[in-house]
């Protein structure tokens, strides 16, 4: 996987230095604005999954609010030929940016969840949320992370044990950085163990974040790990960039992160407020013969599908 290892820590790479070794910036534009239906008027559909299979159905699940809230709520869409209708009978979760995973042979349904912060009076606090069912019909909860965290993602490894990606801010992390703990089955995934997560050192500068957003198991063994990293720009406007890494659960070794899309990439639209519109937020990526179909959330705004070279295909080796 390269000459990193855990007792070789990555210098990192500014957001700057990233975009200039990205090999996508000269791509043609070949992504496609998904259109999702059934949703109340002027409600918005961003950050949304990658397509996946419930009960031999394929869904996507979406981040849907109106345009100038917070407020939103995951819904499940089923595709109808060219376009993807909300499946009204299947409960929506109050909860922001879904992703999708499977553990012993269970769904499992995630999101971010925002509630009143008791600290800070008129302000929201969030934390990442866990369901898990047989289908997308049944979902309970059943865990949730610390508060002030998203971006908690979960893969189980072939000897069974789960690996569990973290995004811990403040002392630990900053601005928000990627950390990692095993654990050997769902019952351990609680406030505790995730806090014991250690930190991917290395991965972003203190004045740069971001987090994991979905991990693929490689024929190797290896974690193909789906991220992003963000920062602000001198006049406080937001930038987020796709990226991906490996990752080896067995020796705790990673390798540099590089971004594999940006917003330029999609086709051009509108954006929920003018400091998000350089904003693409990676939900899913579906591996295809070298290629890959990348499904991102577009300037808080839209859900844009783009198909992009596979970025683990390299790792496999």
């Amino acid at each position: 996987m390269g000459k990193e290892s855990q007792n070789c820590v990555i210098q990192p790479k500014s957001v700057d230095q990233m975009l200039l070794e990205f090999q996508g910036k000269k791509w043609c534009d070949n992504s496609s604005l998904l259109r999702f239906t059934g949703v109340a008027d002027g409600k918005d559909v961003y950050n949304i999954t990658a397509p996946f299979e419930s009960e031999g159905r394929k869904y996507i699940a979406g981040r849907v609010e109106a345009r100038d809230s917070e407020s939103s709520e995951i819904i499940f869409f089923q595709q109808e030929k060219d376009q993807w209708v909300a499946r009204k009978e299947i409960s929506p979760l109050q909860l922001q940016d879904p992703f999708v995973t499977r553990i012993d042979g269970k769904l499992i349904i995630g999101g971010v969840e925002t509630f009143q912060d008791e600290e800070n009076p008129g302000s929201l606090n969030y934390r990442t949320v866990f369901y898990q069912g047989k289908s997308v019909r049944d979902l309970e909860r059943f865990a949730h992370g610390p508060d002030r965290m998203k971006d908690i993602r979960l893969c189980q490894l072939p000897d069974q044990r789960i690996l569990v990606m973290t995004r811990p801010q403040g002392v630990v992390g900053g601005r928000g950085k990627i950390a990692f703990i095993l654990i050997d089955t769902l019952a351990q995934l609680h406030i505790e163990s995730i806090e014991k997560a250690s930190v991917l050192e290395g991965q972003f500068l203190d004045e740069e974040w971001g987090g994991c957003n979905e991990l693929h198991l490689l024929k190797n063994g290896k974690i193909g790990v789906l991220a992003h990293i963000a920062k602000y720009d001198e006049a406080g406007n937001r930038h987020y960039y796709a990226t991906a890494f490996c990752f080896d659960a067995a020796s705790g070794a990673y390798t540099p992160m590089k971004i594999i899309a940006v917003r330029d990439n999609f086709q051009e639209g509108p954006s929920k407020r003018e400091d998000l519109k350089d904003v693409i937020f990676s939900g899913g990526l579906i591996r295809r013969d070298g290629m890959a179909e990348l499904y991102c959330g577009v300037s808080d705004v839209q859900g844009h599908r783009i198909t992009i070279c596979d970025p683990f295909v390299s790792f496999e080796h």
